[in-house]
């Protein structure tokens, strides 16, 4: 006869905490299984880490090279054996790829754990040990243009500002300028004068991805998508009749230059950037939406970018005022952007909504030319849906064939563009800002522009994007 169990609580509280110990055991390995895989390198990468200046120690930090393989930054060995960086194109590149002294920014603090590895064959290895030398790190290709690099630079000139170029379809940054620049070669010689408090020219700020900016009139792309939700059936019925001077009350807004526009219906008002329009369709609003295709489009929001940048802000809500409301609508007031932000926004417009995580990383190669690693494109994910990018697309087309886009319309392409002038500061002249894209029936690259205290963005920014569209869609 079988004996009954003389403590069965007992039993199942073991059998409970089996289970609860397995669970744990099997989540810790699911978890350093996703470690190992996803965040092992971030986490080594990290500037912190002391782990990497051992690397240091016996690895001669490897090449960064632009996409066709023109060298942008390598590791001589001077007089006296020590290892010194050098940047051929000095300040072409000083805020993208950056600089290894005094830190490490840009390039080379995001690809640090690839140029401070070695993947040299064995028997290299073991010849450079017994000789006492290090081994050679692996080398870095970019996705950076050369070619548009230095002809977004030379079209950008003395001026302050920045550009930023894309590949819509893959998240590949081809280009980021920002002036002024500083050169990497002799930042820790200059440091003092970069670093003064007397200095406020902000050389080592890079305005692409750190510059915060009001967006002007591109932000009308942001009030357009949010009155064309609110009105999907009959938002281009919309009419304004434009004098140049827009009055609500004792508000006052007034187009670029007081320019009367006429009557306009949404197209054309989208097209000729009619500040009263906007000012006045902003009324009809709901805010509370507003503020949401806003974060939508990553306003108030972390950006998929693997290099620093400031946050974009989107301060209005609900409660806002007549004057706030009138303000933001056109891209005015508290709302700031960065140009790198635009040129994401304009990115999953041109991709039919979806945006495609920005990325500066091509592959990682060997000495012996071998690939070790390869980086690939990979969506963020839905902005919008492919009508309301078609829909966008449409006006950002009409800006060019009939409105402030003029500067790129050519027989040559097809292009899609918003144009801004930015006011900041009472008595100095507007910000410059384009941004774009071409072909619009196949969208191969997307312009950002901002060019600061100079005008009209069709006036000013718009050569400096025709310069690039004409280079890259020419090849």
């Amino acid at each position: 006869m079988k004996k009954a169990d003389p403590n069965p609580k007992a039993n199942r509280n073991i059998m409970k905490l089996v289970y609860a110990v397995t669970a744990l055991f099997l989540g810790m390995m699911v978890y350093m299984g996703y470690f190992l895989q996803v965040r092992s390198e971030d986490v080594i990468n990290n500037s912190y880490n002391p782990r990497l200046d051992s690397f240091a120690d016996r690895v001669v930090r490897g090449e960064i090279l632009a996409a066709d393989g023109t060298v942008l930054a390598q590791t001589h060995l001077d007089q006296n054996g020590n290892e010194v960086r050098v940047y051929p194109f000095g300040s072409l590149y000083g805020h993208v790829v950056g600089y290894s002294t005094r830190g490490k920014t840009g390039i080379e603090s995001l690809a640090n754990f690839y140029l401070l590895s070695s993947h040299v064959n064995l028997m290299e290895q073991i010849v450079n040990q017994l000789m006492g030398e290090n081994n050679p790190g692996d080398h870095v290709y970019t996705t950076l243009d050369h070619q548009l690099q230095q002809a977004a630079s030379d079209a950008l000139g003395d001026r302050r500002g920045a550009v930023v170029v894309m590949e819509p379809d893959t998240g590949k940054i081809l280009a980021m300028v920002s002036k002024p620049g500083y050169d990497p070669n002799t930042v820790a010689a200059d440091w003092d004068s970069l670093t003064s408090e007397d200095n406020n020219q902000g050389q080592l700020l890079n305005r692409a991805t750190q510059g915060l900016y009001p967006p002007g009139s591109t932000f009308k792309i942001v009030t357009a998508l949010e009155y064309m939700r609110e009105h999907p059936e009959d938002y281009k019925n919309y009419q304004f009749d434009c004098d140049g001077i827009y009055e609500n009350g004792e508000y006052q807004i007034r187009c670029y230059h007081s320019t009367a526009h006429g009557s306009q219906d949404f197209i054309h008002a989208f097209a000729n950037s009619c500040n009263g329009a906007f000012a006045n369709l902003g009324l009809s609003l709901d805010l509370s939406a507003f503020r949401a295709t806003a974060e939508g489009l990553l306003f108030n929001s972390a950006l998929p970018l693997a290099i620093p940048y400031s946050q974009s802000s989107f301060v209005m809500d609900a409660g806002a005022d007549t004057w706030e409301i009138l303000q933001t609508s056109m891209g005015q007031g508290a709302t700031q952007i960065t140009p790198i932000h635009n040129a994401m926004i304009t990115a999953a417009i041109a991709n039919g909504g979806t945006l495609m995580k920005p990325y500066l990383l091509d592959r990682v190669e060997n000495g012996a030319e071998e690939e070790i690693k390869k980086f690939l494109p990979e969506a963020y994910g839905e902005l919008m849906t492919a009508e309301e990018a078609a829909n966008l697309t449409e006006l950002m087309r009409a800006v060019v064939t009939e409105g402030t886009g003029s500067a790129v319309r050519t027989d040559a392409y097809t292009a899609a563009a918003k144009t801004g002038s930015a006011e900041f500061e009472t008595g100095k002249e507007t910000h410059a800002w384009f941004t774009g894209f071409a072909p619009v029936e196949d969208p191969r690259i997307a312009v950002t522009v901002i060019v600061e205290e100079s005008g009209s963005g069709g006036a000013v920014a718009g050569p400096i994007a025709r310069t690039l569209f004409d280079l890259y869609l020419s090849r």
